[in-house]
């Protein structure tokens, strides 16, 4: 993998998704790749279902771990409300792949519930507004998804095989599956490389007719 591949990327959810891992994972695949990588990491109050946002710089020459404002190749989003709070880093023609999960915070519970209201913000609601940036929005339902492979623990691994559907992104779906190997339980190997399999499907389904994308037989 040349050095020039350059790809910026947005990771967000909330605390106790696997953000991290699933940032592990990609990093420990950039160093098999020969690949540079810079991370910048928020991690506020995860603990208690906060936000959590990781910046990821692959390839290129950054002198900072931080990616500017609408630079941003991609977003991954395992909660579909963080995708709008990280939105203005996407450049214009930018990826979202977007969890359908929609965890809305504890406070915004408490002050609807104390006002008896129900007027939650709604996935398609969430979708419109990304849609009204970029029209390559990919829904996944990520937690389906993994349950299908075998594992609900799985979804954060679901994106990275959606992610190694784009042809922009430089890495190869065998390192990929290789950090994956390395870094999960070798007791859950098989559900988590299912989890990858499926999130690949799910994307090129979803996003490859606007977006150039890798086509492979999954097996």
């Amino acid at each position: 993998m040349s050095q020039d591949s350059k790809f910026d990327l947005v990771i967000c959810g909330v605390g106790g998704q696997g953000i991290v891992l699933l940032s592990n994972i990609i990093g420990s695949a950039c160093a098999k790749a020969d690949l540079e990588a810079k991370t910048g990491e928020l991690h506020g109050l995860s603990q208690r279902s906060g936000t959590i946002y990781i910046h990821m710089r692959i390839g290129g020459d950054n002198l900072s771990p931080l990616i500017p404002y609408a630079e941003a190749d991609a977003i991954v989003s395992l909660e579909a409300m963080e995708a709008l709070r990280y939105i203005e880093y996407l450049k214009d023609d930018g990826v979202i792949i977007l969890n359908k999960r929609v965890i809305h915070p504890p406070i915004e519970v408490a002050q609807l519930s104390k006002e008896k209201r129900t007027d939650f913000i709604t996935f398609d609601e969430i979708k419109e507004k990304l849609n009204s940036v970029t029209p390559n929005v990919a829904p996944l339902s990520g937690l389906d998804l993994a349950k299908e492979a075998g594992n609900p623990l799985t979804e954060n691994v679901v994106f990275i095989g959606a992610l190694s559907a784009l042809k922009a992104f430089p890495l190869e779906v065998e390192v990929l599956k290789e950090s994956v190997a390395e870094s999960v339980p070798k007791k859950a190997l098989n559900v988590n490389l299912k989890a990858f399999d499926l999130g690949y499907k799910a994307a090129y389904d979803g996003l490859c007719q606007s977006v150039e994308c890798v086509e492979r037989e999954i097996g």
